[in-house]
């Protein structure tokens, strides 16, 4: 066995010590490219790393080019196949015009990356629920150094997991709100956030999701890939993050790890290998095989601290050697460097697979798989290792913003002509593009682009991209991702992207044009606080302080480029309750302190004043969701609350189209109102969601300055469908003509003549009522199917599959939300509580006639009992 170092005052073996990063050759900074390229050993390699190839060696060069530094990528770098596809997944340019880039910043001398940037790592650890994230995280914080003790989840000890700091979430046993914190691995560190897995707290997975560089996706081992891990994979595909995948609970029974690598390629489709071959399963689980090296690896010690190595055993050889070969044959498939070996039958060496799978890993094409059980402490270290190997450092990422100015300062923008733009700002020049938004006309043209050019548009769109760049040197710009109310205030996480952000310094909201002081900067771990001077470009920190809303864009406030970061993917509740204070001394302050703060935290979470019945209403993703937030009302503000009985969020909708011509008079002595429009409305093309106004005047019989308020009055009569009182979507409206009158003739007029022409055109248009549609997925004891099954029909499902495992079965089916209240409770009663379920918005589709005789003749009572009122 090797020597051992102390991490932390704790003996942890040299050979899982993560590996020193190769810093770029004579001080140029390495490109992304090239760290793919250079040999990031394992740290479970024996021995010093190999030197890297020459090829990588080749390919070190400026990770940008950027005006404002003057600083340009080698012809190497220009020249290395990874950054073609790079550029064009980003919406890159035309090769002349990146030709003409590269040659206006050819005498530009390159600047060195910052080595810290190269060791760190964020990351995030995401699954379905009770896959075991938050035990996987308790063990990296243990084997870091970041606790002295290990303590399970739901708190039976009476302390808890680190990462689960509510009271709520340990009575619970789930994860509730995200955690961030950060540890040291070796040379590299780590930023991490657990993230819940229950689908109602999903915001929580989006808003995380959207600041890291990569992700661990963990899946148990028995249940494989669930409803929860198909809505992670694709929360991480739209915010492109690289992702290694931890096979956990390879200890319970049942346990099969070939069928979820399976199932990771068909339900993911991305190609997935095993790196790593089990030494036994379910209660004979003892350690793990690395095939690259062909090493046993086992965890010795109490709670797993002391690694031993040994030779494969040999009833294992031919298991491991196939598995590498399957490796090796799927990374061929990915990645040309390697397949150009394999086509060629050269040997393929350790360090090329290392650097094959990390290459495939950032690209998003491929994902290394790792095993283990995080509660028997099995294969936590290695997949430590294969986090600092297989992951991009933030350099490695390819991170863009909007420019809000006519020019880029201080930044490079991607897209043709950047270079040239910024280096005319540089001499006071102005630039020739355009930052004027993009309307459509009724001939579906773009102001300023011919009819039909919408490449043209979105090249213009394209052209005020601005690539953000991870240098400390650069102005600042940042994100404030999540928000919550600390001891001392309001604390924003924020993600660093370019420049450094200090304590002291002053930054700029770009949303508001608000300029603050930053007055505190803190290091998350869970829930306690470490204050820091600054945060580089690349980390992730919280400040207090600063009055934001979550997805706002924090720049420079003396020379930071005016520039917006994409926000939040914010999915729409779909569940309503109706709460009031049980005590009336309770209405007041502490009531409406609680909601302003829950719905400022979380996006999801919504407020409304029912203007009928003058109910308070709160919305969100589930039971769950709004149970737990009823529950901190009473734990954090002393207010009990009645809540009233659940409301699904309906939808209406048209299904086909229909023409109005409307004429609003009214006469009350002097001057009158008087406004006509006549258009159509029609389903939006496409299926789509959004209700859309379309122009389609030709002439001048509606005045110009009228047309915003015919547009207000579309909109107004969507918020409250004429059949059941709910919101309608996916309607176009389209106006042709219209009168107006030279005296009478004003706003009010036009707006209350456009919700007329709506409403006279609804129920000629097959106006109906959507209701939401749950995905839902049911698991429990196979010899409970049948009740289970019978269960589901009752409440109107459609049953799509159900997969038997062992003695579990898996049940998926489609479920309306209405017929899905008190299902926790039946299903426990059926399963002798055995059972469990997940569900997740689906979509919303048409409800049946019966439902929707109900809901009008609800909406009719509700309408006569305001009018009484």
């Amino acid at each position: 066995m090797a020597g051992v170092v102390r991490i932390a005052g704790r003996r942890v073996p040299r050979l899982l010590q993560a590996p020193r990063l190769p810093a770029a050759a004579g001080g140029v900074r390495t490109t992304r490219a090239a760290t793919t390229t250079a040999a990031v050993a394992l740290a479970w390699r024996r021995g010093p790393a190999a030197a890297p190839p020459a090829a990588a060696v080749a390919a070190t060069a400026a990770l940008s080019t950027s005006a404002w530094t003057r600083q340009a990528p080698s012809a190497a770098a220009a020249a290395t196949p990874a950054a073609a596809p790079r550029a064009a997944a980003a919406g890159g340019t035309t090769p002349a015009a990146a030709a003409a880039t590269a040659a206006a910043a050819a005498a530009a001398p390159p600047r060195a990356v910052d080595p810290a940037m190269l060791r760190r790592r964020n990351i995030g650890i995401s699954a379905h629920i009770d896959s075991g994230k938050t035990t996987l995280t308790e063990r990296v914080l243990f084997y870091t150094g970041r606790i002295r003790a290990i303590h399970e989840v739901r708190g039976k000890d009476g302390v808890g997991a680190k990462m689960d700091s509510m009271d709520l979430e340990r009575e619970k046993g789930i994860t509730i709100q995200s955690a961030a914190t950060s540890a040291t691995w070796g040379d590299a560190d780590i930023n991490i956030i657990d993230t819940p897995g229950h689908v109602d707290f999903t915001i929580e997975v989006e808003r995380a999701l959207r600041v890291l560089d990569g992700a661990v996706l963990v899946l148990c081992a028995v249940s494989g890939v669930q409803s929860q891990s198909l809505t992670v994979d694709r929360q991480m595909k739209r915010y492109r993050v690289p992702r290694i995948t931890f096979i956990n609970k390879l200890d319970r029974a049942g346990s099969d790890p070939a069928r979820v690598i399976k199932q990771l390629r068909t339900k993911f489709h991305i190609a997935a290998a095993a790196v790593q071959v089990p030494i036994g399963l379910e209660a004979d689980l003892c350690g793990v095989v690395d095939v690259i090296t062909r090493q046993a690896i086992y965890f010795d010690g109490p709670n797993g601290e002391s690694i031993r190595r040994e030779a494969v055993p040999a009833e294992m050889e031919a298991a491991v050697e196939a598995t590498r070969a399957e490796l090796v044959e799927t990374l061929a498939d990915v990645d040309e460097e390697l397949g150009d070996l394999f086509l060629a039958e050269e040997a393929i060496s350790e360090d090329q697979i290392v650097a094959a799978i990390r290459r495939a890993t950032i690209a998003r094409t491929f994902t290394p798989v790792l095993l283990g059980s995080a509660l028997k402490n099995t294969g936590v270290q290695t997949l430590l290792d294969g986090v600092v190997a297989y992951l991009p450092h933030p350099a490695d990422v390819y991170n863009t913003a909007v420019l809000l100015e006519k020019a880029g300062r201080r930044g490079r923008r991607s897209g043709g002509g950047a270079m040239a733009a910024a280096l005319a700002d540089e001499a006071g020049g102005e630039s020739a593009e355009a930052t004027a938004a993009v309307v459509v006309d009724g001939d579906g043209s773009a102001d300023g682009a011919p009819s039909g050019e919408a490449a043209a548009a979105a090249a213009a769109v394209a052209e005020r991209s601005f690539e953000l760049v991870p240098d400390t040197a650069a102005p600042l710009v940042s994100l404030a991702f999540k928000l919550e109310d600390g001891r001392f205030g309001q604390l924003t996480y924020i993600r660093v992207y370019q420049g450094v952000l200090r304590r002291g310094s002053s930054v700029l909201n770009v949303r508001t044009g608000k300029r603050t002081k930053v007055p505190r900067l803190v290091q998350m771990h869970s829930s306690e606080m470490t204050d820091i001077d600054a945060a580089p470009a690349g980390d992730i920190c919280a400040m207090f302080g600063l009055e934001c809303a979550s997805g706002d864009t924090f720049v420079d406030a003396d020379n930071g480029p005016l520039v917006s970061l994409e926000s939040l993917h914010v999915p729409e509740p779909v569940i309503s309750l109706a709460v009031i204070p049980a005590k009336r001394s309770d209405g007041g302050t502490a009531f409406a302190k609680a909601l302003a703060r829950f719905s400022r935290e979380d996006p999801t979470f919504r407020v409304a004043l029912d203007p009928e019945s003058k109910e308070t209403i709160i919305s969100g993703m589930g039971e769950l969701h709004l149970q737990i937030y009823v529950a901190r009302m009473q734990r954090e503000y002393g207010v009990d609350v009645t809540v009233g009985a659940p409301k699904v969020n309906y939808r209406e909708t048209v299904q086909q189209d229909a023409s109005f011509n409307y004429v609003h008079k009214k006469q009350s002595g002097g001057s009158g109102q008087f406004a006509g429009v006549i258009g159509d409305l029609a389903p939006t093309p496409g299926g789509s969601k959004d209700n859309v106004f379309v122009n389609k005047l030709v002439g001048n019989n509606v005045p110009p300055q009228f047309l915003p308020a015919i547009e207000k009055g579309f909109r107004e009569a969507c918020a409250e469908g004429a059949l059941t009182g709910h919101p309608v979507q996916g309607v176009t409206f389209t106006l042709r003509d219209g009168k107006a009158h030279s005296v009478d003739s004003n706003e009010l007029a036009f707006r209350m003549a456009s919700i007329m022409g709506f409403r006279q055109a609804y129920g000629a248009a097959g106006g109906t009522v959507l209701e939401p549609v749950m995905r839902v997925e049911v698991a429990s004891p196979s010899e409970f199917q049948g009740g289970v099954m019978g269960g589901l029909n009752r409440r109107r499902a459609v049953i799509l599959a159900s997969t038997t495992h062992g003695d579990d079965v898996t049940i998926e089916a489609e479920v309306p939300l209405a017929s899905m209240f008190g299902y926790s409770t039946e299903l426990r009663s059926s399963t002798q509580g055995k059972g469990e379920y997940s569900m997740e918005l689906l979509e919303h589709r048409p409800a049946s006639s019966s439902e929707i005789k109900v809901l009008k003749e609800a909406y009719e009572e509700k309408k006569l009992a305001g009018r009484k009122q």
